[in-house]
């Protein structure tokens, strides 16, 4: 089950930043140093009452005209409003209630996703009350007072905020069918594939970046069983700064990755991995997704006998953080390898769900630390005990050892090969936790 979405709108100098780092309070969903994981903090991971949830900050860049700032906070709240399932409107008490305000609240308000006004830089209750009643105007519900700078009033927006999420296990556990986003940057081709696949113009696709405006969930069949594929090429207009552009589009990212068991990373044969696709891709490896990188335009490409052997060793030097994902070369225009994506896709999942029995996953371990012996500091040596697999989808082990301090990260990765080597689990990122357990 996805997480919700809940994103942050509002003007210029109102507090989203300041509230976006105290609702993350540090704990940004970057948990490793890798390349390619996207350094910008536009999402992260926040935890309210057992509820887990997933916030954007819609931000951008803060022009000087009036008339540019109300277009750029309907950007954003069109963007909150396509992505969330829960809107923080935010407004700033000591400069009052403004036109810009009025504007995007009509916007939140005949969108009918719940909208939580938040009235921000109330740091005295009793002083700016009478000031707060006035942003009952906006007719969007009541106002809740908060100050982000001195962390007023936050536990109070968080309750109502997560009162809107849905109860329970939620309505798409029943659903089964595997669902794959496609990412990547604008015009890669992410549109053309669903259309090759489908064999039907069902998705707008134009040479012009950002046809697509919204992610479009489609359902296809193959050979008798269903996918759901979730398109994001989803930017909304061609005349904003490249900046921006980037920043919403890995909005959508997040939050199709979320929704998503298997990701297939679309890249432009004839551009190259770049930057962007870095990001992207340490979107899906950050969040354990499945992972297919979908190398498009193939047949645009001249080739002799090194190319694709020539190509993949760039992939894998530019993405070296995912060396599990698979790698497919296809071209939407002609079709070719294209419907192979089904059967990667089938392989992928059944990997992100393996699981292995403790006895035998216990049997690898104990082989693998007779080949090398584990790590050890200041003639204390590292000691496993055992490992055993905790969950699937990344699958994730949990092994307990004497002093987890010992356990070098170079020596988990060996571990991980020696898995890898044993059960495959292509396609697939792992997850290791370290716990310790003292010596009897």
């Amino acid at each position: 089950m996805s997480k919700p979405v809940v994103a942050i709108v509002g003007r210029p100098n109102v507090g989203k930043s300041t509230l976006f780092n105290v609702l993350a309070g540090g704990k940004i969903s970057i948990v490793e140093d890798t390349p390619g994981v996207t350094r910008d903090r536009i999402y992260a991971d926040v935890s309210w009452l057992d509820k887990d949830f997933t916030l954007i900050d819609t931000g951008g860049i803060e022009p000087e005209s009036k008339d540019i700032i109300l277009s750029q906070m309907r950007e954003q709240a069109q963007i909150a409003i396509d992505t969330a399932d829960v809107i923080i409107f935010i407004t700033d008490v000591r400069q009052g209630l403004v036109d810009a305000d009025s504007k995007v609240a009509d916007m939140l308000r005949r969108s009918a996703k719940p909208v939580v006004l938040v009235v921000n830089k109330t740091d005295n209750f009793d002083k700016f009350m009478p000031d707060v009643y006035e942003f009952y105007n906006l007719g969007i519900g009541d106002p809740v007072p908060i100050s982000a700078a001195s962390r007023l009033g936050i536990g109070d927006m968080l309750d109502i905020v997560v009162g809107y999420f849905p109860e329970g296990p939620g309505e798409d556990k029943e659903d089964e069918r595997p669902r794959v986003a496609i990412v990547g940057k604008p015009n890669v081709g992410k549109s053309s594939i669903i259309n090759k696949l489908l064999g039907e113009q069902r998705v707008i696709v134009s040479d012009i970046a950002g046809t697509t405006r919204d992610a479009i969930d489609t359902d296809v069949s193959h050979n008798g069983k269903e996918y759901v594929f979730i398109d994001t090429a989803g930017l909304r207009r061609k005349n904003k700064i490249k900046e921006e552009l980037e920043r919403y589009s890995i909005i959508r990212t997040v939050t199709a990755v979320e929704r998503a068991d298997v990701v297939l990373i679309v890249i432009d044969a004839v551009e190259g991995v770049t930057e962007q696709d870095a990001k992207i891709a340490g979107i899906a490896h950050e969040r354990g997704k499945g992972i297919i990188i979908v190398v498009n335009k193939w047949d645009a490409i001249e080739k002799n006998d090194r190319t694709m052997r020539e190509y993949e060793s760039e992939v894998r030097r530019i993405l070296s953080f995912m060396p599990y994902a698979q790698i497919m070369y296809v071209s939407a225009v002609t079709g070719q390898r294209l419907f192979k994506l089904y059967d990667m896709i089938d392989i992928v999942i059944e990997n992100q769900t393996l699981r292995i029995a403790t006895g035998v996953l216990n049997e690898i371990l104990m082989e693998a630390v007779a080949l090398q012996q584990p790590p050890s500091d200041k003639g204390k040596r590292l000691r496993i005990y055992y490992m055993t697999q905790v969950s699937v989808k990344p699958p994730t082990f949990v092994a307990f050892v004497n002093d987890k301090e010992l356990m070098h990260f170079s020596y988990q990765r060996y571990l991980e090969n020696k898995i890898r080597e044993a059960f495959g689990f292509s396609g697939t990122p792992l997850r290791f936790l370290v716990r310790e357990r003292k010596e009897k």
